[in-house]
């Protein structure tokens, strides 16, 4: 959430913070806000596509800084969007504008989008340095009030709600935690983080002692990421409100204003019965009901997480549409973050927006790549359910078929997806896969757990469609090849060889660091992996040299990355049957696109990797591997193999009738990318 242009209003008046030395302590921590700012905030790569092994590295000293100081933090996560769907369209807006600010990045020109796998990056950043999070059900602002108040320490985020809250031990705002400038006491002995925490005394005090418990009604009549109520302009532009400062700009006169009026009464009661009497007499009713609603929001929840993070119980607040829908498996592994949120927005709200990236917007959107496998995972998701009637009637047209019979339309399952199209957000109802275990129908997702580790295998590679032998490479690899070889038939434009050499360099150095870095390797590290790691790293300096970005080789590795997170959401939801790939040093833009570059300009890869016999076999291992899964002739040059028809024969292409609407691969596990019509979203 956020209130509107509160967070710049109290950085112009420090009176409202204390200044404090963290240290000792218990923090929780806003998780979502958390990942956006140390990425944003350090400098890394947004063009190229991601730079995980620098974010993994910032993540490592922020957690180093916080133990050197004895805080003990508590990750708390956003879950799945509101049932109630009252922030739909504000979500709908950020996607729209994530696209154009995407698209603004591969122009050259500035914008923050965060790479696609950065949530993922950090979650296993935390479970390797065994950080303590929680994943919640929706979205997290209350339940990490409850927390912070049960526990009487501080919050840790960005976030201005966080103004409104009744925080026993205040909220420290990330732009005035210092946890790059640890500071020591005059002995040595100890070690802190100076912050400035936001106290809502201060705050209060500072408008004539106002009540504390009107500033729930503050934020819903100045407005919050949410709540736009049009007609309240009526009551603004019959109080006049008095600002202290006539230099304050229009948004700050409006807040000070607002908290002056406010501070004349004693309690919310008092305070809304006057702002209705500025109403017109016919929206009274609604009126008060919408602030009474909306004032809600910021109350502390009752969901007990402390409970949680002690013992990992389920508290009983799981909401009602998400606990009609998921077994308990599910809710455990939302909870622990095993599953990702985009699954429980599928299964209760058969709704997911896929997230924008820097590619090349004249072409289909880098997630059509990996559409089948999400196809397959709605086809488990929602297996057992049905259109409702009401549904019958907006569309009887799956493409390639003129129409449906009533009862086969109820058969049909599927998910809207909110997606790219151009420089515009686009709505696709797209249609599920069922898929068998080994001919055994999986009615339920509660018997999914049962089946067995070889069937859940077949059942992932048979979606990825792949036979690669993998059996010389790490267990952590094995996803990730099968993944690749999937990339390689989907992909549009095609991939050619110096895109998959780069993209297993870029695999290998992150190997090579593990192998040089792990704990306790000592000097047994093969002396040549460290020099052939250097000559690989450093190459990320020519990133300078590479002038505008290649927008079809940037779209080719985020078709990449979407296979990857997808394959990796699948492998998930079938209870990890393989090791999830490491991905907090598998992929790294800048040094890809370098990769990428210098193959372009004649170099090779047996130069590249001279002197290091273990990386030399590895990249020939990765090579060999993905390499026997394609037709001999894939990679020559010249017109495109015949026999690269034969990799997408599955996906033929249905024009359709609207020009507006790019035509889509039809669906079903014969005919496997169906989708129901879509729109743009306007």
């Amino acid at each position: 959430m956020g209130i509107h242009g509160l967070m710049s209003y109290i950085g112009e008046n420090h009176q409202f913070f204390n200044n404090i030395k963290l240290q000792n302590t218990k923090i929780v921590i806003d998780g979502n806000n958390l990942f956006h700012r140390l990425y944003f905030d350090s400098g890394l790569d947004l063009k190229y596509g991601g730079e995980y092994d620098s974010f993994t590295d910032t993540i490592y000293k922020f957690f180093e800084a916080l133990s050197l100081c004895n805080i003990s933090p508590y990750v708390v996560f956003d879950g799945g969007c509101d049932c109630s769907d009252k922030k739909f369209e504000t979500i709908k807006q950020r996607a729209k504008e994530k696209i154009l600010k995407a698209h603004t990045i591969s122009r050259g020109g500035r914008g923050t989008v965060l790479p696609l796998l950065a949530p993922e990056v950090f979650k296993q950043v935390l479970m390797q340095l065994q950080v303590p999070f929680v994943q919640c059900h929706s979205e997290a602002d209350r339940d990490i009030v409850a927390l912070a108040n049960q526990w009487n320490c501080p919050v840790l985020t960005l976030d201005s709600d966080f103004c409104i809250f009744d925080l026993k031990a205040g909220y420290c705002p990330l732009n005035y935690f210092k946890w790059k400038n640890i500071t020591s006491l005059k002995d040595h002995s100890d070690f802190y983080i100076s912050a400035q925490c936001f106290s809502i005394e201060n705050f209060c005090n500072h408008f004539n002692h106002l009540n504390k418990a009107l500033l729930p009604l503050f934020a819903v009549l100045n407005g919050n990421d949410y709540i736009n109520l049009p007609f309240m302009e009526n009551f603004f532009t019959r109080v006049h409100f008095h600002a202290r400062t006539s230099s304050a700009g229009r948004k700050n006169t409006r807040i000070q204003g607002l908290l002056n009026w406010l501070a004349e009464f004693s309690e919310p009661k008092e305070a809304i019965e006057n702002v209705l009497k500025h109403l017109k007499q016919s929206e009274l009713e609604k009126v008060r009901a919408v602030l009474y609603y909306h004032m809600d929001e910021y109350i502390q929840s009752e969901v007990d997480l402390a409970m949680y993070f002690q013992n990992k119980e389920i508290g009983p607040h799981v909401p009602t549409v998400l606990a009609n829908k998921a077994p308990e498996w599910i809710l455990v592994a939302l909870l622990k973050g095993e599953l990702a949120p985009f699954l429980s927005d599928c299964l209760t709200l058969r709704r997911t927006f896929l997230h924008a990236q820097v590619e090349n917007n004249r072409r289909s959107s880098s997630h059509r790549c990996s559409l089948y496998i999400r196809q397959v995972i709605y086809g488990l998701l929602i297996s057992e359910e049905t259109f409702p009637d009401a549904t019958l009637g907006l569309s009887a047209k799956l493409a390639g078929k003129a129409s449906l019979s009533t009862e086969e339309f109820g058969k049909v399952h599927y998910v809207q997806e909110y997606d790219r199209h151009e420089q515009t957000l686009r709505k696709i109802n797209i249609q599920a896969v069922g898929k068998s275990f080994n001919s055994v129908k999986i009615h339920s997702l509660q018997r999914l757990p049962e089946i067995s580790i070889l069937d859940r295998t077949h059942f992932l590679l048979e979606t990825l469609e792949v036979k690669a032998d993998v059996h010389d490479l790490p267990a952590n690899l094995h996803l990730t090849v099968y993944i690749t070889c999937y990339w390689i038939a989907q992909a549009e434009p095609k991939v050619t060889l110096h895109h998959l050499q780069a993209l297993l360099l870029c695999i290998v150095t992150g190997e090579l660091h593990k192998l040089i870095y792990k704990p306790g390797n000592g000097n047994s590290t093969e002396n040549g992996s460290e020099m052939v790691y250097e000559r690989l790293s450093q190459l990320r300096q020519k990133v300078q040299q590479m002038g505008n970005l290649n927008v079809d080789v940037a779209h080719i590795f985020c078709q990449w990355q979407s296979c990857l997170l997808m394959g990796i959401y699948l492998n998930q939801l079938l209870c990890c049957p393989l090791p999830t790939p490491d991905i907090t040093r598998l992929y790294s833009g800048t040094l890809i696109h370098c990769f990428y570059q210098e193959l372009k300009s004649m170099a090779s890869t047996e130069n590249l990797l001279e002197g290091s016999q273990a990386a030399d076999e590895m990249y020939s291992q990765l090579l060999h591997a993905v390499t026997a899964t394609v037709p001999a002739d894939f990679f020559s040059t010249g017109k495109k193999s015949k026999s690269r028809g034969k990799l997408k024969k599955k996906q033929t292409i249905v024009t359709s009738t609207d020009k507006g609407h790019q035509g889509l691969p039809l669906g079903n596990d014969a005919n496997r990318f169906a989708a129901l019509p879509n729109e743009n979203c306007a």
